[in-house]
């Protein structure tokens, strides 16, 4: 039995996260943190939480402060993560990986929809082949999504910043757009576009719940969906 907590349970795909736990064979969330509403541990009290309840994995979807010390908490308990928070800067990153990889085993994603994790490698594919095009990346989400671009996109951008090329990217912020991702190579003549539209947060919880379960007595560091696909 897998025992898991979720930071951020009162937010929107906290609630569809512990909802999902409850019908996986295996799992069972044992605490839930925020530091919002009644039913919930603050997060003040993670870490005794944590060690009374044997929590194995923790979840984290908040903002980027709070995964941050989350994480390290997490960490310094012994139970591994799965962070799906957004926003981090450089810094953040490489805060995270000092405070986490030797104590801890990671799965850190913007994005833990599968076919997602695809569109970052056939842009790879793409611009390898489509030089000499112009490429933008245009995102849209709903319109309380706290930051912009989107961690998908800036994903995406450094894929293809990493090969040497130059990326536009554009935000999109209105309704309740759950995630829209196209990327377009603009070329003499013709347009070549890779898409990705997520119709129900259902698609990042699927990835999650794959990530809780390959994580569970990895190996210390910190891993990426492109470990959990074994693409890498």
């Amino acid at each position: 039995m897998i025992k898991l907590a979720v930071s951020g349970a009162n937010g929107r795909m906290g609630r569809l996260i512990i909802d999902r736990i409850a019908t996986e064979e295996g799992m069972e969330a044992v605490a839930s943190f925020d530091i919002r509403g009644e039913g919930v541990v603050h997060p003040e009290k993670m870490a005794d939480t944590l060690r009374d309840r044997g929590v194995d994995v923790l979840v984290d979807f908040t903002v980027a402060d709070a995964a941050i010390e989350n994480a390290i908490t997490a960490a310094q308990s012994g139970v591994n993560l799965v962070i799906g928070t957004t926003g981090f800067s450089e810094d953040d990153l490489l805060k995270l990986r000092s405070e986490i990889e030797d104590r801890v085993a990671a799965v850190i994603s913007p994005n833990f929809s599968i076919g997602v994790n695809l569109l970052w490698r056939l842009i790879k594919d793409a611009a390898a082949v489509l030089e000499g095009y112009d490429i933008s990346i245009i995102e849209a989400h709903h319109r309380t999504k706290i930051d912009a671009p989107s961690g998908t996109a800036l994903r995406a951008a450094k894929v293809l910043e990493d090969m040497g090329r130059e990326v536009d990217i554009h935000a999109i912020r209105g309704g309740d757009i759950v995630g829209d991702h196209t990327v377009i190579f603009s070329g003499i003549g013709e347009r070549f576009e890779i898409a990705h539209h997520a119709q129900s947060r259902a698609t990042f919880v699927n990835g999650v719940i794959r990530a809780v379960r390959w994580i569970h007595r990895r190996e210390n560091g910190i891993y990426s969906m492109d470990d959990v696909m074994g693409w890498r």
